[in-house]
C-alpha cells in the first residue's frame, strides 16, 4: 500500500506528539499495520533528505521493489516510514 497525503499529515502529528520514536512507531503500526514504521539511528540516514522535519525528529519515506529498499520523496511510491531523532 502506498502513502496518501493524509498519511503524511497523520505521521506529522503522531511522530511530533509521541513521547519517544519507539512509541510513535508502535502507534503508527497499530493504526496502519499495512505500512511499515522503522526506527533507525540518525547516522544511518545522514545522506538522505527527510520528508518531514519535526524538531529533532525526522521522517523519511521508503519504497521497495520487493527486494531492495530506497528512500523516496513521493508518498505514492512509499510503503514504509523511517523515523530518526538527532
Amino acid at each position: 500500500m502506498s502513502l496518501m497525503p493524509e498519511h503524511l499529515h497523520e505521521a506529522s502529528q503522531l511522530v511530533g506528539a509521541a513521547s519517544s520514536l519507539r512509541d510513535a512507531a508502535a502507534l503508527w503500526r497499530a493504526h496502519h499495520p499495512e505500512i511499515r514504521a522503522l526506527v533507525v539511528d540518525a547516522f544511518d540516514m545522514r545522506d538522505e533528505a527527510p520528508t518531514l522535519i519535526l524538531g529533532a525528529r525526522r521522517v523519511y519515506l521508503a519504497a521497495s521493489d520487493g527486494h531492495c529498499w530506497q528512500i523516496t520523496q513521493e508518498p505514492a511510491q512509499a510503503s514504509a516510514l523511517i523515523l530518526t531523532e538527532v
